[in-house]
């Protein structure tokens, strides 16, 4: 019996990965306004959410009006 070889693409590459990298988090993505994106709690202007309840809140949301 004589030994089978897989076809190797050309380059001798093997496939690529089919997973792609997951995508940015849209709430990492939001600028920061001044109040809270979820409940328009007045924050800072480095904050984008009061508190991980909104985050999470705003995520969830996010995800069902796709």
């Amino acid at each position: 019996m004589e030994p089978t070889q897989e076809s190797v693409p050309d380059g001798g590459a093997a496939p690529a990965d089919p997973v792609a990298p997951a995508p940015a988090r849209t709430r990492q993505t939001l600028p920061p306004k001044g109040a809270c994106w979820y409940c328009d709690k007045p924050l800072d202007n480095v904050r984008r959410f009061c508190d991980k309840e909104c985050a999470d809140a705003f995520d969830e949301e996010k995800e069902y009006t796709r």
